[in-house]
């Protein structure tokens, strides 16, 4: 590998929802750049495919399965990383759900309860849970996957779109808040149209071929995180061409 081509090398990464789409190419990209990194999702299987892959590119990583919706269980894998590693250098939080995309008038409580947990308390709990790992990094840097109707409300997507509207002001204000006190930054990446499993469950008819792949959104928070932005940061991942 070129001289130069790992920047990350000594630095711990954490991904959430690293066991497939974004998440799974970001924790590939991170480690490539020579970072180890923790693979969290719920699915051990899955996890251990991604990691094998890491391995085989000559990288490193660990798996943590854990559902992040679960009472305690973001506690209790903090408190276990904490345990084995003194510093936390990179916090990529993606894990999410979508929630039926319905009028607001009929939305399912317990539906849009379940996106509120990961998608907003999970967060939370995940800044609580590594705080002090982070500021303990020299350079740490916490990037957030949100989406477009966070920002831009748009009909029958209210339950998802409110649950990242909350996600982006939580990642706003934890940049606001440690800025000035410690050397942690904090970034809102919108991937745009990407090839998921979310995004072929919200457009069941869209030709997948049409938008971008995972990989390209994880190339571009593969080199936020060896960039020097300014918090809180904010960009939008376009289609390439």
């Amino acid at each position: 590998m070129a001289e130069g081509s790992r920047p990350l090398d000594g630095q711990l990464a954490l991904v959430t929802g690293a066991s497939r789409g974004i998440g799974a190419a970001t924790a590939k990209a991170l480690a490539a750049k020579g970072a180890h990194v923790i693979l969290v999702a719920r699915t051990a299987k899955d996890l251990e495919k991604v990691e094998e892959d890491i391995f085989a590119a000559g990288g490193s990583a660990t798996i943590a399965p854990v559902d992040l919706a679960e009472p305690d269980g973001i506690a209790r894998l903090a408190t276990a990383i904490s345990g084995r590693w003194d510093a936390l250098d990179i916090m990529v939080i993606n894990a999410a759900v979508l929630p039926v995309l319905t009028p607001v008038w009929q939305i399912e409580q317990r539906d849009f309860m379940r996106g509120l947990t990961l998608n907003v308390l999970a967060t939370q709990a995940l800044i609580a849970g590594f705080d002090k790992m982070l500021k303990k990094s020299k350079d740490a840097r916490v990037i957030g996957v949100t989406s477009s109707v966070g920002a831009s409300p748009r009909a029958y997507w209210a339950a998802y779109g409110s649950s990242k509207a909350a996600f982006d002001n939580l990642l706003d204000c934890y940049a606001q808040e440690v800025r000035a006190i410690s050397n942690v930054r904090v970034a809102v990446v919108d991937p745009g149209a990407t090839r998921t499993a979310m995004r072929a469950k919200a457009y069941p008819g869209e030709d997948p071929q049409t938008v971008k792949e995972p990989e390209v959104v994880a190339e571009r928070i593969a080199a936020l995180v060896c960039e020097p932005f300014s918090t809180p940061h904010r960009e939008r991942v376009n289609q390439p061409g």
